[in-house]
């Protein structure tokens, strides 16, 4: 799994690091909130360990900007770890909250219940895994096929696997640059006019008025979303 640390104390995150790595883990470091943001749009990670207090972005901001776009698992680990610091964390979205100082076993506890729990909510059923349903969308992924409502839609082979890994991902923002490393498989000959051509041809095939999208949503300033099409943008 590929883990985030978002942790400003240098010695902390290569304790977390020698932690977590020996158990097979990919590991991800960031010094500063900031970082972790651009860490979290490019790399989407399996789990968070976020620190609190950190230069530029502190912890519970990061965190609430977190829970607009992604629901991947927070755990907290904070020296504040009074009541009213840990309420507020969970209150946030924090899935677990862990008080410094704390034991190297503990920590790795905690980091594998958090996957697990992951595991049992992202594997759903065989069946239900070939096919993707979000609002009146019904993406056939065996047949590679769509259809909105009761008419099918032809797509290209690029738009298809790009939607497919959208839908797969519903609510989660990806960078433009993100999304032509998972589709077109190249992060290094990155193509910006693909990407919105692409975009452009899918809103065209999916959406009742292209210009207000309802399910390929643009999240300014980070990238794209694949929403439920339920509130009109």
């Amino acid at each position: 799994m590929k883990l985030l640390i978002a942790e400003d104390e240098a010695d902390i995150r290569r304790l977390m690091r020698d932690t977590l790595e020996p158990r097979g883990h990919v590991v991800l470091e960031a010094k500063d909130g900031v970082a972790a943001l651009e860490l979290v749009l490019n790399h989407q990670p399996d789990l968070i360990l976020l620190d609190v207090v950190m230069p530029r972005l502190d912890g519970f901001n990061l965190l609430r900007k977190l829970r607009k776009i992604s629901h991947v698992p927070v755990i907290i680990v904070s020296a504040r770890g009074e009541e009213m610091d840990k309420l507020l964390g969970l209150g946030l979205g924090a899935d677990d909250y862990l008080p410094k100082p704390f034991s190297p076993a503990e920590l790795a506890a905690r980091v594998e219940a958090q996957l697990r729990r992951r595991l049992v909510y992202d594997c759903p059923p065989a069946a239900q895994r070939d096919r993707i349903q979000i609002g009146e969308l019904l993406l056939d992924t065996k047949a590679c096929t769509l259809h909105i409502g009761e008419h099918s839609v032809p797509l290209l082979a690029k738009e298809y696997k790009l939607l497919e890994w959208l839908m797969r991902n519903p609510e989660r923002v990806f960078t433009r640059k993100k999304l032509y490393a998972e589709v077109w498989e190249d992060e290094y000959c990155y193509d910006d006019n693909t990407i919105m051509v692409t975009i452009s041809r899918l809103r065209s095939k999916l959406e009742a008025d292209p210009r207000n999208p309802r399910y390929l949503v643009t999240v300014r300033g980070l990238g794209y979303k694949f929403s439920d099409g339920s509130i009109a943008r």
